[in-house]
């Protein structure tokens, strides 16, 4: 997995503090609902180099994240095949397998089709 930590920095930074500027609707939005084990075993390093990663794909619209008791990661998709592409990168599907064997106590995914969205901006 490539590292470029300055921009992963900034990446997460920036994806911490807005709210995706998607297009208008039609498009897919993948729900990852998450309960973390204890600890970071490395976790910060990889979640920034994966958001750094989506960012690079074809397809790929935007992200939000939260985290307090359970995370929630919605990213942003123009169609279907750009999201098994996403699950099928390698470096993705590494990450995948470590979160399964170090830093989830359960996940979820799901994949939405978004039809509408309303937006209020001061």
């Amino acid at each position: 997995i490539k590292q470029n930590s300055r921009s992963n920095k900034i990446a997460t930074h920036k994806l911490k503090k807005m709210i995706a500027q998607t297009p208008p609707p039609l498009y897919y939005a993948v729900i990852f609902t998450s309960v973390r084990t204890p600890g970071d075993n490395g976790y910060a390093e990889m979640a920034q180099q994966m958001v750094a990663l989506a960012q690079q794909q074809d397809g790929f619209l935007g992200m939000e994240s939260a985290r307090e008791d359970i995370g929630i990661t919605v990213s942003y998709w123009k169609d279907l095949a750009s999201i098994e592409k996403w699950r099928n990168h390698i470096d993705h599907t590494i990450a995948r397998n470590q979160g399964r064997s170090i830093w989830y106590s359960k996940f979820k995914t799901r994949i939405a089709f978004v039809e509408r969205n309303n937006e209020f901006n001061r």
